[in-house]
Parts: structure tokens; sequence; C-alpha cells
């Protein structure tokens, strides 16, 4: 009888479970063994205060982290029952993980599990070939079984809308000096095991780019390596929008990003008008969505790139000490 999970199993998981997005790669996780489930909580070291005041940011990276960690025991024969925030009075544990019934993997998590290590976010310009329906459907549906929705947005008017919105809320945080200054101090110009890599950062942003991007210190483009006039933009959402609520839209995103990976597409998040109240609630109506927008993503197909550096899994590991 499996009577709890080991810390080889939590150690191998937590391998592809730090794989997951986060804002500036702060990696804001860490995870432990205790009565034999796994936990895994919000690291309050690496906060972004003047980015990430509510913490809403950590809390969709621990949900990204969190399916992650559900895939890798999934694929390895041990799925696990999740409970999330399981104890009120410690609201940094984000989930607690205890082993389910052993079974094989299903293809689905094969597929998805297979996608973990392909998966970066692309913030170079796409190439000009449309997103099929099919694709389309299948990131909706990645969504949808994590409880969580996706609108893609259908016409120039609607993506313009959308435009407006970010490029507001991206003004709004650009003239907050301590918002600057932060986002500067994860830029890597070295290589480190955290950060965002100037090389990473896309090309600088010029006046005729529709969408804002973020100053990460990026290259001068090439001349006619414009972004896409018309780009795919997806908007993921949640019912509701409590820190719960956050982690499962976490957990969404992750699935609907390695969903992504695994038709071959490319997509770059846009968290600026979810980072702004104000233009999070202008997104909202104009969505005409019940809910709450927890990320905007650009979606499309991209030369393939690299993917960001992440910590060694033994700084993000708690395990119990053996005694010799």
């Amino acid at each position: 009888m499996n009577t709890g999970f080991t810390g080889e199993q939590l150690r191998a998981a937590a391998i592809d479970a730090v794989r997951a997005p986060s804002l500036h790669n702060i990696q804001p996780w860490r995870f432990r063994l205790h009565d034999g489930g796994i936990e895994l909580s919000v690291d309050p070291r690496r906060a972004l205060p003047a980015t990430d005041p509510s913490g809403w940011g950590a809390r969709i990276a621990c949900g990204a982290a969190l399916f992650n960690l559900r895939l890798a025991l999934a694929v390895a024969g041990t799925p696990a029952t999740v409970r999330l925030r399981p104890y009120p009075a410690d609201p940094n544990v984000v989930a607690r993980l205890v082993p389910d019934v052993p079974r094989r993997p299903t293809p689905t998590e094969q597929s998805l599990y297979a996608a973990i290590g392909r998966r970066f976010s692309n913030r170079a310009p796409f190439w000009p070939d449309p997103v099929p329906a099919d694709a389309r459907w299948r990131l909706a549906e990645a969504a949808r079984a994590e409880q969580c929705w996706l609108e893609l947005l259908i016409g120039t008017g609607a993506v313009n809308a959308f435009a407006e919105v970010a490029r507001s809320a991206h003004r709004v945080l650009e003239r907050d000096p301590a918002y600057v200054a932060e986002r500067a101090a994860w830029i890597r110009s070295e290589p480190a095991p955290d950060g965002v890599p100037a090389a990473a950062g896309g090309p600088r942003s010029e006046p005729q780019d529709l969408l804002p991007q973020r100053g990460f210190g990026g290259r001068d483009r090439a001349p006619g390596r414009d972004y896409e006039p018309e780009p795919l933009v997806a908007v993921l959402g949640s019912t509701g929008n409590t820190a719960t609520d956050q982690v499962a839209a976490g957990q969404a995103l992750q699935r609907v990003l390695l969903t992504a990976t695994d038709a071959g597409l490319s997509v770059s998040m846009i968290s600026q008008p979810i980072e702004v109240s104000g233009a999070r609630e202008a997104l909202r109506l104009s969505l005409g969505r019940f809910g709450t927008p927890q990320m905007g993503m650009r979606i499309g197909y991209g030369q393939p790139g690299t993917a960001t550096p992440r910590r060694p899994v033994g700084e993000v590991l708690d395990l119990p000490v053996v005694p010799a």
C-alpha cells in the first residue's frame, strides 16, 4: 500500500515543475515533503513588491508549477489528488498533493509532459501563418479542462480594443519608477539561474507596434521584422479572483501553454492589462465575459528559441533530514 510520496519522487517531479513560467523569471516556489504529501508554497523571499504587490503573479506562477508537478507524477504512474490552499492559517501553501490510485498515464498527459522542456516565452515577431481552427479549439479546451475560460479574439476590432487597453496599462506601469527599477534588477546580461536574459527580451519596441513590449533590454530588430499586424490574441480568465482562483488559473495557463507547444505554436504573455486594476476591468467589460481575466497571450508560429534558465532544483526543495 502506498502511504505517501518519497523524497526521490518529489525531487524527480520538481525538476519538471520548475520549468513553469513566472513574472521576470523570479521562480517564486518551494516544494516540501510533509506527512507523505507534497506541498507547494509561494516563497515570500522572491517577491516583486512593485510589479506584483498583491501576490497575483506569484500565485499564477505556482499554479503553473503545480500543473507541471501533476503531469510529472501522473506520467511516472503515481498520480496525485490535489487540494488547493489547504491551510487557512498558512496562505503561502498553495497546494497539497497526496497519492491517488496508481494508473497508466493518458495519451494527453504524455503529450503535455513531453512539451514541458520545449515550452518557453517567445517575445520575437511571429510568422504571418494563421493558427488553424483545430489548434484554436484545442487551446480553448485546455483552459476548460482546468475550469477556466480562454477567449480567442476574433476580428480587427476586438484585437484593437485589447491593444488599446494593454498600451494604456503599459503607460501607467512605466510611469512608476519602482516598477521600472524592479524590472531592470531582473534583467541578466551575464549567465544566471534566474531573471530574464537580455538576449531573450525580444526586439526593442517601436512606435508602430500594436501590442506593448516589456523593456527587457532587447536588441534592435532586423529590417522588415515588424510584429505581426493581425496577431492571434487570447485572454485567459477564471470564474472568480480569489487566491484559490488565481492558483487554478495558473494551472489552466500552463495547460494552455503546453497545448500550444505540443501544436507547434509559440506564445508570449501580455500581463500589463492584468497588473493594472482599472485596465483589467476595462478588459473584462470589453470581452463581455463573466469572471476575471488572468492573463493575455499572443499566439502564433515563431522561430525556435531557447528556454530561460532555472535554479538548481535542490534550492527549492525542503526534504526531511534522514538520520545517519
